[in-house]
């Protein structure tokens, strides 16, 4: 008598093993009854007792299932969003997130037919999930990996040599550490010694230590653009907050109120950084904003700023004259001090007497007698203009012209035979002239002494490497500015991104509108013109705007036409 072995019903992947011959239908069912027992996946225990290979599984489930195929070797676990998905949710449905492209999360699996794990992720994160089949063996890995990486104290994440940096206050003094504060234990101190190497080594103006309800960020501002670096644990943000207030010798009990400091971190005998400081309280905590200040920033020279050939001849033409005023306009972080320092380190003699006013000094230059600003004691603008007109002095910088007090006062020195350099913060070069009288500066007053305005923005540069061609209609550079002359030849370019630049973009270049006030000029500030006269007499003098300026850079391939627009606003 023959007996016929009953048939075995499998369905979804184990089915298409068997039916690719991988597996006899005996293995199949007898592994998929072990693997629920056992409560793993069944690729997981397929893989763990060597009854198939891991790349043989996933062609398999990729070919039945029509999922994409993709090899873990080439993922950079760094860009993981390993945030959006609970840990007992990877562990327990096997899943890793790869990507997330607008509102879908893609997971990387080994058994594309989990349904209930892909429709349980989606529903806990709110996005729609697709399944990309990997390998076991390296999706294991992979897990352990960047779950490792997430739960790791930041002690095992930093380098050893971070505990020693030479960190000191602003006064000069060495720091004392409050033995009985918990906000010196080592792993606080090495991730926010960390914190500030990686903002300097990344060339970061700022860094910002954010608290929120469920996590804490920072973030760095490079090349004008925030871009966040890491989450600390929640629950490590007021001890992290705490460090940094030590170490910028603010009051640690006071959360009330915003504060300001100062840090100095010395790097090597011939190079220092200071970071300026201010916290300020939220809802859930201090934020804590720390602006990089690096005196090898203004040591770039004249050429680099970013000028074209005429506008910086008009420059130097200007802060070459023995009186007068020169006034940079600009919003906050566009380079308007860099652009002063470089100028001050031109006329930076030994013949000459240079004293500086700010509200703080932001970069120190040897040879050069420097003042911060400092309401509460009376040290205002103002103040210190009056002590400077006492010191005999050739050169004065202001840090920025707020009040009609400081404008008269550095109108009066500009025509008494000293040069002055200052800022005023406005959109353009014309508005500046109007934006004095507004202050109550008598006409005259300003005609006879303002030697010249710059209005100036920073732009990021494309990165060399992998900025590509863009195809840009004729119609659409017309509107843009381009003039019909210009199109001939002309190549727009884009930003691509690559492993050198930070999405397409390395380093910023200025865009500047430089208008020397004229005998013209002075004629329509005396008659009472308004800022649009001003604009007129400047264009019929071949004055560039910031438009087009920022077009020009386009032409050369410096810069992209989508980040001209972003930073020119005509």
């Amino acid at each position: 008598m023959v007996t016929t072995k009953p048939s075995i019903k499998l369905s979804g992947l184990a089915h298409r093993l068997v039916r690719d011959d991988l597996l006899t239908e005996e293995q199949a069912q007898q592994a998929f009854n072990a693997a629920l027992k056992k409560r793993t996946p069944f690729v997981t225990y397929l893989v763990e007792n060597e009854l198939l290979q891991s790349l043989e599984i996933a062609q398999a489930a990729s070919q039945e299932f029509g999922a994409p195929l993709f090899d873990l070797d080439v993922l950079d676990m760094e860009q993981l969003p390993i945030k959006l998905v609970d840990e007992k949710l990877i562990r327990a449905h096997h899943a890793l997130p790869l990507f997330k492209r607008g509102k879908r999360l893609f997971l990387g699996v080994s058994d594309p037919t989990n349904l209930h794990g892909l429709d349980e992720i989606k529903f806990h994160t709110g996005l729609a999930t697709e399944a990309v089949v990997v390998e076991e063996k390296k999706l294991t890995q992979c897990i352990e990996q960047a779950l490792q990486a997430t739960d790791s104290s930041m002690s095992d994440l930093l380098d050893t040599d971070l505990d020693n940096l030479d960190i000191t206050i602003d006064d000069g003094e060495e720091r004392q550490d409050d033995g009985d504060l918990d906000i010196d234990d080592a792993p606080v101190v090495r991730f926010v010694n960390k914190v500030l190497l990686d903002a300097i080594n990344t060339n970061a103006s700022d860094i910002h230590f954010e608290p929120y309800e469920k996590n804490f960020r920072v973030r760095f501002r490079q090349d004008g653009m925030l871009r966040e670096i890491a989450s600390p644990p929640v629950n490590l943000s007021s001890r992290l907050v705490a460090r940094i207030k030590v170490m910028s010798r603010m009051n640690i009990a006071e959360k009330r109120v915003p504060q300001d400091g100062r840090i100095k971190m010395v790097l090597s005998r011939n190079r220092s950084i200071d970071f300026r400081v201010n916290t300020c309280p939220t809802l859930y905590g201090e934020k804590v904003v720390l602006r990089i200040l690096d005196p090898t920033s203004a040591q770039v020279g004249i050429e680099a700023l970013g000028f074209e050939k005429k506008q910086q001849d008009a420059f130097l033409e200007a802060i070459g004259k023995p009186y007068g005023m020169v006034l940079v306009t600009g919003p906050t972080g566009s380079g308007k001090t860099v652009s002063l320092y470089t100028a001050l380190n031109i006329l930076n003699q030994p013949d000459v007497n240079i004293s500086t006013v700010e509200d703080p000094v932001e970069i120190q230059v040897a040879g050069i007698n420097q003042v911060n600003q400092n309401s509460k004691t009376g040290l205002t603008f103002a103040s210190a203009l009056r002590a400077f007109l006492r010191q005999d002095p050739d050169i004065i910088m202001v840090g920025e012209i707020r009040d009609l007090e400081t404008a008269e006062i550095a109108v009066k020195a500009a025509q008494t035979g000293h040069l002055v350099l200052s800022t005023l913060h406005t959109n353009d070069a014309p508005q500046t002239l109007t934006r004095l009288a507004n202050m109550g500066i008598p006409a005259f007053n300003i005609a006879s002494s303002v030697l010249l305005i710059m209005a100036q923005r920073l732009a990021r540069r494309l990165c060399p490497h992998c900025k590509a061609p863009d195809e840009v209609p004729r119609e659409a550079l017309l509107e843009e500015g381009f003039k019909e002359e210009q199109l001939t030849g002309l190549t727009v370019y884009r930003a691509v991104g690559c492993e050198r630049c930070n999405k397409g973009y390395k380093g910023r270049v200025g865009i500047f509108q430089v208008m020397p006030v004229s005998e013209a000029m002075g004629r329509i500030i005396m008659e009472g013109g308004n800022s649009l006269q001003l604009a007129d007499q400047a264009t019929k003098e071949g004055v560039a705007t910031l438009r087009e300026s920022g077009l020009k850079k386009v032409r050369d391939g410096v810069t992209s036409l989508e980040e001209i627009n972003r930073v020119t606003k005509d």
